[in-house]
């Protein structure tokens, strides 16, 4: 099997790079940080019978472009820059395990919820400028906190979330009452969550339905000091709307870690006081990354 990996993340990655080294003996790595245009990828893959991949275009011209390729092993956990269907129709295989970052991304979520709830990003920002405002903001614990997409994340996040106490809102496309019901979440509407929660986090993909879920509208609906949070995907939220929303303050807070264009420009957007910005880190902490970047080997190795 000869295998090319276009991460630049993995390829510098000394523990994994020791396992493709242990474990296969026809590889290439992307040292050199490169990131691929479409002709570029295909210029990269040509040859051969395996990709290990992360953020790259797996399109339909991708795949018809390399006939020797098997199989597409996921470095990471979300599939939206793959085509699946025509992965199917061409019998390219696709490695993949969904949730082995999670914790990371949850831990994260709860982390922005209590800074910006806790007013702790704020105000840390204004002291190191000089300024001592002491206003601690309101607790976590008890609160409402809406979860729009129940899958492997947001069912973490209601996990970290249990010692809080918190009235937990739910909606997804999945029916999964029983899941509900087993840890006393509420079944809502998008409205509901809107107008109810005081925090609100998505976990969905980027999909016609939830492009632009957080638009002026929704926004409208919240809580004068409602929290937004999106790890999931850029384009979800529109940030010219958030952006008016956060200037004027409608809400009271917001956390991105994903941007319609990464990485984003508009530096006005970002220097918002009242936002958390991350460089699409959720899913990133150092025991997720190993463990994407093993699973992506061992789904390499089950074809062996």
């Amino acid at each position: 099997m000869r295998i090319a990996v276009t991460s630049p993340s993995f390829s510098t990655h000394p523990d994994l790079v020791a396992e493709m080294r242990s474990s296969f003996s026809d590889f290439k790595l992307n040292t050199e940080g490169k990131r691929f245009s479409q002709a570029e990828l295909i210029d990269y893959l040509k040859g051969y019978d395996a990709a290990i991949i992360g953020l790259d275009e797996i399109t339909k011209e991708v795949i018809d472009a390399l006939p020797e390729l098997k199989i597409i092993s996921k470095y990471g956990v979300g599939l939206n820059n793959i085509d699946l269907d025509y992965c199917a129709v061409k019998g390219v295989k696709i490695g993949w395990t969904g949730g082995v970052n999670k914790l990371s991304v949850a831990e994260m979520v709860l982390g922005n919820a209590l800074s910006l709830m806790r007013n702790l990003y704020v105000t840390s920002n204004l002291l190191s400028k000089g300024e001592w405002v002491k206003n601690g903001g309101q607790q976590l614990s008890n609160k409402t906190v809406g979860i729009i997409g129940v899958g492997h994340i947001g069912k973490e996040v209601i996990r970290l979330l249990k010692p809080f106490n918190c009235r937990i809102l739910v909606n997804d496309i999945i029916d999964q009452k029983d899941y509900y019901r087993s840890v006393e979440a509420i079944e809502s509407s998008k409205k509901e969550i809107f107008e109810q929660a005081d925090v609100i986090t998505i976990h969905t993909p980027l999909t016609a339905d939830t492009r632009d879920l957080i638009n002026k509208n929704s926004l409208l609906l919240m809580k004068p000091h409602a929290i937004v949070i999106n790890s999931a995907r850029g384009g979800i939220v529109n940030e010219n709307d958030l952006f008016e929303a956060l200037k004027h303050q409608k809400i009271g807070g917001a956390a991105l870690d994903v941007y319609e264009v990464e990485p984003p420009t508009d530096l006005e957007f970002l220097a918002l006081p009242n936002l958390i910005c991350t460089p699409h880190i959720g899913g990133n902490a150092k025991e997720a990354v190993y463990a994407m970047g093993m699973s992506a080997i061992n789904h390499l190795k089950l074809k062996l």
